[in-house]
């Protein structure tokens, strides 16, 4: 039985998250969740700091990004959007050896509708895919998790060559 006959073998998106780090609460904090929202449709969740580090003036558990996780349909959208805005280009570093790829987008001014507000001002993003293929609940439920085994997990290649297909990428050396 060949890979394309298997549908265990099928690798799909399973997430895309979308995150800006402002590095400090306040306004500009505001203006990213707001920026996230216009942009992907979604309500947006603040992110905490970790660590403490003073010299940046950053506590511990204090806001200093938001993000969104998009499933489904609209994870697949809005990453076709984005590749968009990379000119359907992506480089090879991008991948991970899990065959996930991550990538930034300048502007959110980029997105097909967006117009430049004075108000908010530039915000980048960053974009990261999560690509599985079935079964891959087997490492994250709650009974009896597992491992996924060497033979079931997607590779660097494996990953590349599903976003080139599905998306019409070219994924530059």
């Amino acid at each position: 039985m060949t890979d394309a006959a298997n549908p265990m073998r099928a690798i799909s998106v399973e997430k895309v998250v979308v995150n800006i780090g402002v590095g400090e609460a306040g306004e500009k904090l505001l203006k990213a969740v707001k920026v996230l929202e216009l942009v992907t449709g979604q309500k947006p969740v603040q992110t905490l700091s970790k660590d403490t580090i003073r010299d940046w003036g950053i506590r511990r558990n204090m806001p200093i990004g938001a993000r969104v996780t998009l499933r489904g349909t609209k994870a697949e959208e809005f990453l076709r959007k984005a590749l968009t805005i990379r000119s359907n280009r992506l480089a090879a570093y991008s991948f991970d050896p899990r065959g996930n790829v991550s990538f930034g987008i300048p502007d959110y001014t980029d997105f097909e509708g967006m117009k430049y507000d004075p108000e908010i001002g530039v915000f980048g993003m960053d974009v990261a895919v999560v690509l599985q293929r079935p079964g891959y609940r087997i490492a994250r439920r709650k009974l009896v998790p597992r491992r996924i085994p060497k033979a079931h997990r997607i590779t660097k290649d494996e990953g590349i060559e599903f976003i080139r297909s599905s998306f019409k990428v070219e994924v530059v050396e």
